[in-house]
């Protein structure tokens, strides 16, 4: 059921993308209905394991083998995911002109599996696996492969999935566990091509992400809180420009001071309802 004050703010945000393209920025409240839990509640408290830090990932062999075994089992999650209406949506109405680009904090690859073009991932894609040592790449999909390889014992563990590709996992799972090498030159320092808790968005990221900002006629933000610094400065930075600032987010946000109009309600609802709308 959509709230009371969707017909007014959707009135708002089909105004403004009739007028003009915006640019718009996702969180992890896109890609619930794809069957990816989010990180916050309504009122922005998180929920879940605490979250890995950089700096713990680095240092703690401990903290790579909890990280890996839980990722093991919650990677299913992930694969298994498909874009929901809201993805498409959005990259129908990138297609059609409506939208000028997608800058997001999902690290899902949803978006671009959905048809969004020229996607700016804030944190990275959990699809690829980086060497922190020698700076060589994989897929997710031959890491996959090797934990299962290397832990059958796991396979048939029940998980609760948790956001981002994690799990809940009892800490005895962790005794036998076995972390995968690289391939390049053997380091266990493999992580995934993520930005940790305590780690800063890569600048090349950051930049394109502002000089986006700094081009965007308004920005629409949708399924996020706004809680991570790197985000809500670019809420800031639209508004200290004088440009629109809109939001379609289940529970608050952030930025709320700054909206100029915000839809209370499920995203995978009102994009494609906007995207009929505007012929998209």
């Amino acid at each position: 059921m959509l709230g009371p004050q969707t017909p007014a703010a959707l009135d708002t945000l089909h105004a403004q993308l009739a007028r003009q393209s915006v640019l718009v920025l996702t969180g992890a409240g896109i890609s619930t209905a794809s069957g990816i839990p989010d990180y916050r509640d309504t009122d922005g408290v998180r929920r879940g394991n605490a979250p890995m830090m950089h700096q713990e990932f680095l240092g703690s062999a401990q903290a790579r083998k909890r990280y890996w075994a839980r990722a093991m089992l919650g990677w299913h999650g992930v694969s298994l995911a498909r874009p929901n209406p809201a993805h498409h949506a959005l990259a129908r109405l990138q297609a059609s002109g409506h939208v000028s680009g997608v800058i997001t904090q999902n690290v899902d690859g949803l978006h671009e599996a959905a048809g969004s073009t020229g996607v700016i991932e804030l944190h990275g894609n959990l699809h690829r696996v980086v060497c922190m040592d020698c700076g060589k790449r994989r897929s997710r999909q031959q890491v996959q492969a090797e934990l299962q390889a290397l832990n059958p014992y796991l396979q048939d563990v029940h998980a609760v999935l948790a956001p981002d590709g994690d799990a809940q996992l009892a800490t005895h799972f962790l005794q036998q566990f076995q972390v995968p090498h690289c391939l390049g030159c053997g380091s266990d320092l493999l992580k995934p091509d993520v930005v940790f808790f305590g780690d800063g968005v890569a600048q090349v990221t950051a930049s394109e992400a502002w000089q986006a900002v700094q081009q965007a006629e308004a920005l629409l933000i949708v399924g996020t809180s706004l809680m991570a610094y790197s985000s809500y400065r670019l809420c800031q930075e639209i508004s200290r420009q004088g440009k629109p600032l809109l939001a379609i987010n289940l529970g608050r946000t952030r930025a709320d001071a700054l909206l100029a109009a915000k839809l209370a309600d499920p995203c995978e609802y009102i994009l494609p309802r906007l995207a009929e709308q505007l012929g998209a």
